[in-house]
């Protein structure tokens, strides 16, 4: 009993009477058919077999495999559960999606060994978050286009948020009303893991490895300007952005005696200003009367909640559309720098 031959999509299009190019665009390209027929040809595939073109063979015949991966600087459970790379991945998914494009997601926390085989096949890649090693860089198909968002790349297009503008602009709004004490917190800041207070001791990255430093530049630049020494303010530095992470850091912060607790909070991402409010009801402390606090990101959790938080927002679903677009060929390769917005609510009005 022989085995029924396969349908193909010179078929396909042979039965639906419209050109092989028309199929392809239905599974390919949605945006380039009215959804009518592109319903039609997909509703026909269906009855008849036809599960889409063989990717395996459009990658041979036309050296494209429609595969763009994003490489993440966290692991991909943190990266999916983090507000601020969930927006990213979401702006980059729309624009693909729109485009007929497969994404795939990388953690640069994973060897090159434990890439999946179709890493190697992608037309593009999205590098997104903190400087990974140059040894997975280099290990790149040089001939694949590459886009860096929130860290620069020599040669390469980035896109960034002005972050050292940002920081001084909210650092200079909460400077308005004049501390006693000020503080701040960061994030990923030091060389060496550290989760706690930086002293002397530590080694900074450079602003060329993490926007953190740019950040830091913006909130010493508004203190120096009310006539705060940025080398008085105390810092501590935080290594994930989770509550879990957070709170073992900013809980003996919030413990010290009155005359000795920071009344100002600058704080490098609204998770940790969202665990400082947390962390601050539970002892009593009043925000903003006793306590003020600062965030960066301008994530929904900082808005709906009660005190809103004072923040900076940054709209990082138009960043992951942008990278996407450009590692597309839509928009020219060129490096983008995106406004963001203050936005003063109750935490540090």
């Amino acid at each position: 009993m022989s085995t029924p031959r396969r349908i193909t999509l010179k078929d396909l299009a042979r039965e639906l009477g419209v050109s092989t190019a028309t199929v392809s665009n239905a599974f390919n390209r949605p945006d380039q058919l009215s959804p009518a027929l592109r319903e039609r040809i997909l509703g026909e595939a269906k009855r008849l077999g036809y599960r889409g073109p063989d990717a395996k063979a459009r990658s041979l015949r036309t050296g494209r495999s429609r595969i763009i991966a994003v490489i993440l600087a966290e692991s991909l459970t943190y990266s999916l559960n983090d507000a601020v790379a969930s927006e990213f991945l979401s702006g980059v998914a729309e624009v693909l999606d729109a485009q007929g494009h497969t994404l795939l997601l990388l953690s640069s926390r994973q060897t090159q060994a434990q890439f999946p085989g179709s890493a190697s096949m992608a037309d593009g890649f999205i590098v997104y978050g903190l400087m990974p090693s140059p040894t997975l860089l280099e290990s790149l198909p040089s001939q694949a286009a590459l886009v860096a968002a929130d860290f620069d790349i020599e040669g390469r297009p980035a896109i960034h948020v002005d972050n050292e503008a940002a920081c001084q602009a909210i650092a200079r709004h909460a400077l308005a009303t004049p501390p006693r004490r000020p503080a701040i917190v960061n994030l990923r800041l030091t060389a060496e893991p550290c989760n706690g207070p930086i002293t002397a001791s530590h080694r900074l990255l450079g602003a060329e490895q993490t926007i953190t430093r740019s950040r830091l530049t913006g909130f010493h630049r508004a203190l120096a300007e009310h006539g705060i020494d940025p080398a008085g303010v105390p810092m501590w530095n935080i290594e994930e952005n989770t509550f879990e992470v957070c709170a073992p850091v900013l809980a003996p912060i919030l413990d010290l005696p009155g005359d000795e607790r920071p009344d100002l909070l600058l704080c490098m991402s609204d998770r940790i200003a969202l665990t400082a409010l947390t962390l601050a009801e539970q002892r009593g402390l009043r925000v903003p009367e006793d306590l003020r606090i600062t965030g960066f990101d301008g994530i929904a959790e900082g808005q709906y909640r009660a005190p809103r938080l004072t923040t900076v927002r940054q709209d990082s679903t138009e960043k992951g559309r942008m990278a996407a677009r450009m590692i597309l060929g839509l928009t020219p390769p060129t490096s983008s720098l995106l406004a963001t917005e203050l936005m003063v609510g109750d935490s540090c009005p």
